[in-house]
Order: C-alpha cells, then structure tokens, then sequence
C-alpha cells in the first residue's frame, strides 16, 4: 500500500468539500469511495503520529530545561549584588479542599450563639489598639474580614455589641472602651488613690497596653500596696498615703483585738523571723551574754540637796522669789 501524502487540516476540509459534491452529481462509483476512505484514513493517521511526536518532543525539553535548572541551583549559590533582585515565589495554588474547610469554619462562627461572636469581637477589638494604622477602631467590613463576625448581617449580634459596655459605637466605628480611661502612670496613682479601701486590677488593666508595667513601678517605688485577695485569686492595689482614711469593719477590729501576742520578747522576735521579718532586738543573745558576764548593777540616783544656811543665793535684792523656802534655823 502506496503511504498517503501528508496533508494539512485545511487541505483534508477542502477534499471533503469536494467529495461530497461529487456525491451529490453522482459521478463517484463504490470502488471510488472505497479508495477515498482508505486515503483519508491512512492521512489522519499520519497527522495523529506527528502530534504525539511533537507532544513527546515538546516534554523532553521541558524536562531537559527542568534537570539543568536543579543542577544549577545546587552546583552553584547565587552571589547577592545591590543591584539584584531575589525570584518570587510562584503562590501557592488554593486547593478546593483548603477553601471548603475555610467556609466551612466561616459558616460554624457565624452560627455560633450572639455571645460567642461578641466576645471574637471585643477580643479583636482589645488587640487593635495595639495597631496604630487601625485608629484603634474598626469597621464592621473590617472586623467581618479580621474574625467573620458579620456584624452588619446580624441583628442581634450587631445591638449586642452596640450596647456592650465594652465597645463603643461612633456610628461607622467600632473601638474598644475600658472602665477607666487612663492614660499614664500619672493618671493610674490619681486614680488609685481615690480608693483607700482598694481597687481592684481587674478594673483597671485593660485600661492601656502598659498599665501592668506602670503598677509594678509603682510598687517598687513604694506609692502603692499590691496585694492578692485569697477569697477571689484577684489582685487588689491600695494607695500608700498615711494620710488615707481607711474604714475598717467591726469584725476586722475583734479579729484584731482578739489576737494575743506572746509575754516573751524571744517568742515574738521568732513569730517576726516565721513570717520573715527581722526584728529589731536579740533578746536571746542579750541574755546569754548577761549571764556569761553578769548584769552590771545600776548607779543609785543621786539625791538633790536643799537650800541651807551655806548656800549662797543670788538676788537678794527679789526677796520675793525666796518667800516659800525653808532655810533651817541657826
């Protein structure tokens, strides 16, 4: 079998064409169709061959090309010039998977109850202060893009968060609002000391990003008491201003009154080390060394003498200052 010439696509249209007007005027016998099926076959195939010859050509190179870029990379480290620019990455294809897990999680906040998406909120809203492109404020676009809390989507998630105590509303903003608006270390002792009887830190440490720091300054400089409360695990801070007055309950004051404090100064110097502070006093050396050394007997006072007949008074002449004296007879 002779091989079929080798035809482009527009020529194989063209025959076609011609074929089926041929047809038509039936001027083509059954023999001739037969030869014309076999042709056009025979140059399909061959054209089907060329395409996968260069397919598998076209891979080869690409796999070439791919091979000698690896071993370039690894053989030799680029060199950092001024003037050189570093490759970007190509990005990271977003899998179908990856996104549908991301819907997914949007949907489940969405649907959480009002409480859970107000505290997102207010979290959010708690650590955008901390960014100062953000005006410590943000949209409800803005917040929905951060947490996907649609705030604007839900009405009762959007009067929640609008009457929250800790979210002020200006109308298009969104911002974090404390208890106490503080602004500085200085502001902070203002502050502390218009509670004498305590103030409680829960109160007061959301107030600015540093004011954690500015209590503990405080303390080590002696202007405030930070003490714990064992009945709530909560820090409470008092002024220390002697001149604060602090009222105290009835039940503190018998509790302090029914104290009883040891007879024995050792006892209370060792009651002063338990709770370790140092006391000012050693009685028990003192007395080791008074009995090693013996207790030196004390100097009986002298006894003051009176006025009599020897003692020489001076103004006479104020014989008035001398009325109630008893000057012994010669």
């Amino acid at each position: 079998m002779n091989k079929a010439p080798s035809l482009t696509l527009l020529e194989l249209k063209v025959r076609l064409v011609l074929i089926e007007f041929l047809l038509m005027e039936e001027m083509l016998t059954a023999e001739d169709l037969k030869v014309l099926h076999n042709f056009f076959v025979m140059s399909l195939q061959e054209s089907l061959n060329k395409f996968r010859q260069q397919q598998e050509k076209c891979q080869s190179t690409l796999t070439s090309i791919a091979n000698r870029g690896s071993r370039a990379s690894h053989s030799h480290k680029p060199t950092p010039t001024s003037t050189s620019f570093a490759p970007s990455k190509a990005p990271v294809p977003v899998k179908f998977s990856n996104d549908t897990e991301r819907l997914q999680h949007i949907n489940a906040i969405r649907k959480s109850p009002v409480g859970a998406q107000i505290k997102r909120v207010i979290d959010l809203l708690l650590e955008a202060r901390e960014l100062p492109f953000t005006r410590q404020a943000l949209t409800p676009e803005q917040i929905n893009e951060a947490c996907y809390v649609d705030i604007m989507g839900n009405k009762a998630v959007f009067d929640s968060l609008r009457n929250n105590h800790k979210v002020n509303y200006d109308g298009r903003y969104f911002s974090y609002k404390s208890k106490h608006d503080l602004k500085g270390k200085d502001q902070l002792l203002s502050l502390i000391r218009k509670f004498p009887e305590g103030l409680a830190v829960v109160d007061v440490k959301d107030a600015y990003i540093s004011v954690m720091e500015d209590l503990q300054t405080l303390k080590a400089a002696g202007q405030v008491w930070l003490l714990a409360n064992n009945d709530s695990q909560e820090d409470i801070v008092y002024p220390n201003d002697p001149k604060a007055t602090i009222k105290v309950d009835d039940d503190l004051k018998q509790l302090f009154r029914g104290i009883e404090l040891p007879r024995d100064m050792v006892d209370i110097e060792k009651e002063l080390q338990k709770n370790g502070m140092k006391p000012a006093t050693n009685t028990a050396k003192r007395r080791a060394m008074a009995q090693v050394h013996g207790v030196p007997s004390k100097p009986k006072p002298k006894k003051k003498s009176g006025i009599n007949k020897r003692t020489k008074l001076t103004n006479a002449h104020l014989p008035e200052l001398f009325q109630n004296l008893n000057v012994p007879d010669s």
